[in-house]
């Protein structure tokens, strides 16, 4: 997606027309006599393949768009609120944190040398629920890089889920809930500039002592990728 996230960027940038069928998406740069250039290009594809106009970019794969003076906003509030109505948690109140801090959580393993004194630390008798969520918020961090450390962590322990776990990973959702139609802008007045930022934090996994890390990638003024990684 960090690919979908670029293109956005630049059409913003480029004040480009962004139109969709439903075999791709087509950027095509929008000028005084290139709108017929667009029609000419549908038509071709239409005597080619089965496609269907879908017109101007709107949705695309659980992703919403909006264009505004300011540039392209990307959010994925349906989507957002769809997973907070499955999980049970319309009527829950939100949080301000993602994730608590401090909050250190461990693998199985981990207990093998260090055994646990609390009952929130044993393993779930059905891990497909806490794996499918944990899933969706991967899906989520498309537009909602404020997760994406904490959905990382939360997917190091999909094999062998705890009690702990689940409870982290609806925690998640309880601090999507706050914002669930927070968006993503991709600016127009951005200059045609990639700047990269990485940081790590020295070996602070307590499972293995591994470094956590992570970067992102702004083209101008937009963010296009982000990713936190041991």
């Amino acid at each position: 997606m960090g690919t979908v996230r670029a293109v956005i960027a630049l059409a913003a940038t480029h004040h480009w027309e962004i139109h969709r069928m439903d075999v791709s998406i087509l950027f095509f740069k929008l000028s005084k006599c290139d709108h017929k250039m667009i029609l000419h290009t549908k038509e071709i594809l239409q005597n080619k393949f089965k496609i269907k106009d879908l017109g101007d970019l709107r949705y695309f794969l659980g992703i919403e768009f909006a264009r505004n003076n300011n540039g392209i906003l990307m959010h994925q509030r349906k989507y957002c609120l769809e997973l907070i109505s499955d999980m049970g948690l319309s009527s829950s109140k939100p949080v301000g944190a993602p994730i608590e801090l401090n909050q250190k959580l461990t693998t199985v393993e981990f207990h093998l040398h260090f055994p646990p004194t609390d009952e929130k630390d044993k393993l779930l008798d059905d891990p497909s629920k806490y794996q499918r969520l944990v899933g969706r918020l991967l899906y989520l961090t498309i537009t909602r890089p404020d997760i994406a450390f904490a959905v990382q962590l939360l997917s190091q322990f999909m094999h062998s889920p705890k009690t702990s776990h689940m409870d982290a990973a609806m925690r998640v959702v309880r601090y999507v809930k706050q914002s669930a139609g927070l968006e993503t802008l991709m600016a127009a007045d951005s200059v045609n500039k990639l700047t990269a930022y990485y940081d790590a934090d020295w070996a602070s996994c307590p499972n293995n002592r591994n470094s956590i890390t992570g970067y992102m990638v702004t083209y101008g003024n937009s963010l296009i990728s982000w990713k936190s990684k041991k």
